[in-house]
């Protein structure tokens, strides 16, 4: 059971003892010893106290960090646009924003954090400017198709203090006419937690087409989408989002407020203690995997590095509890660097390989499926596949790699059904899709199928799915939700689409979606906030 905290006759908390105990546990985070990652067998955690997630979404919130008029052509947003140095910064560190305006505009930066704030989805945090902005160039086409822009600073953010960790939005709005775009950033912090989410800004920027048509997925002949000839960078703008569902807030914001967003409010909604890493933060361990008693990937979270896989294998090992709620993920492995020795490192994305190599199969059914893409990984300029994807994330990416589908129980004894009601065979609506997980390695110990079914693309061919969850050495757990949808079934926040593909949709919030991730964090330690 959660307490809504604005419930004044049935929660004895007051603002005054929510706003103590977030400044005690602020000091606590820097002393308190290291409590263990994962909570072993069937013990139940201790209620947690409201703390710095409680208080930060009691502040008021609005729903002004949407943008309300968008003109976009081919993608981008000429007309006003920009990005970030970085992807990720602590308090303290300072970010720069670079800003582009067609024709030249008197611009004002405002500041969001992304939350829950009594389900309004935002707060306003600062403003930055009004001040000019001119058009800045578009880079040309360089070696590897790689599109880079070198423009100039148009103001830069020192992060305060009191920050929370969270993802944040920059809305961009012009003095000289009505349309928008955003910039978005996280801010990251080294404090103990109970939840990490890390956002999957890397997959983001593969699919990201700005200016034009520039993904990782387009190229020039004779090679074909899936080749490791094609580079992108994070030195540029976000496009608008190109697949499965249409949503002009993701003009300059990546895929976050599509896949991750929901999970995010609904953590943020029940005061779960939560904080924030971008895929670079789990590839360096900047995001300190050690300091926390779970690890969230979700949604669209396809591109990782050698380094990513092995930190968080490593820290499963050591007793980290694991979310997969995603489909296609851990699927490409991608180096990250800088071109050139330049200051700012993890900025170009770019193939090398498969997780878990091609099997043959897969093979078959790709190119018959799609001679159009080919199967360039067989190619001889594929330096470098990874790790079986499976074996950490309990399934793996197979082919057809997409459709839709209904999540169908198929071992309702589990304990991660518990006050659900769900029997085997029941099911929830659509929430498989668009990508999802596949053929799970039975050879892991404990690993068991939850969830499993037929999936259909829009021509009537069909593939399998399998949601499965098997547990670590130190009595944590790994789930493998095995769907891109998953999110969707755990809320629906302002601004938000429904996605649409090969003749499918998912409903949207579902009270089984809620119990069961509520299940697994209470099976990882974490706790239930009172």
């Amino acid at each position: 059971m959660y307490v809504n905290v604005n419930d004044k006759k049935n929660n004895p908390i007051t603002r005054r003892r929510l706003l103590k105990d977030a400044a005690i546990a602020g000091m606590a985070g820097a002393i308190a010893p290291l409590t263990g990652m994962a909570s072993a067998g069937n013990v139940q955690p201790e209620p947690a106290k409201r703390g710095i997630i409680a208080a930060e979404n009691e502040k008021p919130g609005t729903t002004d960090w949407q943008l309300t008029y968008v003109r976009s052509e081919k993608y981008r947003s000429a007309i006003i646009e920009g990005f970030c140095s970085h992807t990720s910064v602590s308090a303290g560190e300072t970010i720069d924003i670079y800003l582009s305006a067609n024709p030249a505009a008197t611009v004002s930066v405002h500041i969001y954090r992304m939350g829950y704030y009594s389900g309004k989805g935002g707060r306003h945090i600062t403003t930055l400017g009004p001040f000019l902005v001119e058009r800045q160039p578009t880079p040309a086409v360089g070696e590897h198709r790689l599109r880079e822009c070198r423009w100039q600073t148009a103001v830069s953010l020192t992060i305060g203090a009191d920050w929370v960790s969270g993802v944040y939005l920059g809305k961009l709005s012009c003095a000289e006419h009505r349309y928008e775009s955003y910039i978005i950033f996280v801010v990251k912090d080294s404090r103990k937690a109970d939840v990490l989410v890390q956002t999957s800004d890397t997959t983001w920027q593969a699919y990201n087409k700005w200016p034009e048509n520039d993904s990782l997925y387009d190229s020039d002949p004779p090679q074909r989408s899936w080749n490791a000839t094609t580079w992108v960078s994070y030195d540029r703008p976000y496009g608008w989002y190109p697949q499965v569902v249409d949503q002009a807030l993701s003009q300059g914001s990546g895929e976050f407020l599509l896949w991750e967003f929901p999970f995010c409010f609904w953590l943020e909604q029940h005061g779960y203690d939560v904080t924030y890493c971008a895929n670079a933060d789990t590839h360096t361990n900047d995001a300190k995997l050690n300091r926390v008693k779970s690890f969230f990937s979700v949604g669209h979270d396809e591109y990782w590095s050698l380094e990513m896989y092995s930190n968080v294998r490593e820290a499963i090992e050591a007793g980290l509890n694991v979310g997969f709620l995603c489909g296609d993920s851990v699927t490409a492995v991608i180096p990250l660097y800088q071109l050139n020795g330049e200051a700012r490192p993890h900025r170009i994305v770019r193939r090398t390989g498969m997780f878990g190599g091609i099997l043959e199969q897969d093979r078959k059914l790709f190119e018959k499926m799609s001679s159009g893409w080919g199967y360039d990984v067989l190619h001889e300029n594929w330096e470098k596949h990874g790790p079986s994807q499976a074996l950490m994330v309990g399934g793996r990416t197979t082919y057809p790699g997409n459709g839709t589908g209904d999540w169908v129980v198929s071992n309702d004894k589990h304990w991660i059904f518990e006050g659900t009601g769900m029997k085997n065979g029941d099911f929830i609506p659509g929430l498989v899709g668009w990508e999802f997980a596949s053929d799970p390695p039975l050879q892991v110990p404990g690993i068991e199928i939850l969830a499993s079914g037929e999936v259909r693309r829009g021509d009537d061919s069909t593939s399998s799915y399998a949601a499965t969850i098997y547990p670590g050495p130190k009595g944590n757990w790994v789930f493998n939700a095995a769907t891109i949808f998953w999110s969707i079934g755990l809320s629906q926040p302002p601004g938000f689409n429904f996605p649409f593909t090969h003749l499918g949709r998912p409903h949207g919030p579902d009270e089984r979606v809620q119990t069961i991730t509520s299940n697994f964090l209470k099976r990882c330690g974490v706790r239930i906030p009172t």
